[in-house]
């Protein structure tokens, strides 16, 4: 499976109706209403709130690539997405 570019995860995350895109502590933030994903370029990390079932679904995919934030917020849906 081939990682998601910054690029590619701003431009599918920028194409959903209403979207906004600010700064948001170290991160930038995409939102509809309220935050629906974070991109840590530096770190190389976007952050997707799924709900559990779809975290539990989409983990599978590759473990080392999309897997669950190791917090609560992890428990709650919060999804990392490595990105290059």
């Amino acid at each position: 499976m081939d990682m998601v570019t910054v690029k590619s995860f701003r431009e599918l995350a920028m194409s959903f109706p209403e979207v906004t895109e600010a700064p948001h502590f170290e991160r930038t933030a995409f939102k509809v209403k309220k935050i629906f994903a974070t991109l840590d370029e530096k770190a190389g990390l976007a952050c997707l709130m799924l709900s559990p079932v779809d975290q539990s679904s989409f983990s599978t995919i590759d473990i080392n690539i999309i897997y669950p934030a190791p917090n609560k917020r992890g428990l709650q849906g919060a999804t990392y997405v490595k990105t290059f």
